[in-house]
């Protein structure tokens, strides 16, 4: 084969894979959560995770929200909130309520850049039990430095 079919064949690959690629991270209705042995919460957003303390309110919250992240955020965010590399490592988000800011901010208003969305608007589809729940979950599976 010569080079420039060569060529032509890797491009043609290429595409190819990041037609495949892009088709698997389309557009997916998340997938409602069984909320209902947790707290409700209301409509207002708390400022931070409700289900911190005490613990068995935790372990509840922990139980639901790890079922809700497999259905709602591996996909992108990996199995286990271990990421592939396509969206940030959950497992890496800061403790407390620096954490919870910047993870209400981001399930509320979503991720956009360039007008292409990364993230959607997650508060749009789920509830602030089940969000505050995978934030629990994630919580228990942090990195710890």
């Amino acid at each position: 084969m010569n080079n420039k079919k060569l060529l032509h064949a890797l491009l043609a690959s290429l595409a190819l894979s990041a037609a495949s690629h892009a088709m698997a991270h389309g557009d997916v209705t998340p997938q409602a959560v069984n909320t209902a042995d947790l707290e409700q919460l209301g409509t207002e957003w708390r400022d931070e995770n409700p289900y911190r303390e005490p613990y068995a309110k935790h372990k509840k919250a922990v139980e639901i929200g790890a079922s809700a992240y497999t259905q709602n955020c591996a996909r992108c965010h990996g199995l286990e909130a271990v990421s592939g590399g396509i969206a940030p490592d959950l497992r890496m988000l800061d403790e407390g309520i620096e954490g919870d800011e910047w993870f209400k901010e981001r399930v509320i208003n979503g991720a956009v850049r360039d007008g292409r969305v990364y993230m959607p608007k997650m508060a749009d589809y789920l509830s602030q039990e089940s969000l505050w729940a995978i934030r629990s979950y994630l919580e228990s599976v942090a990195v710890k430095e």
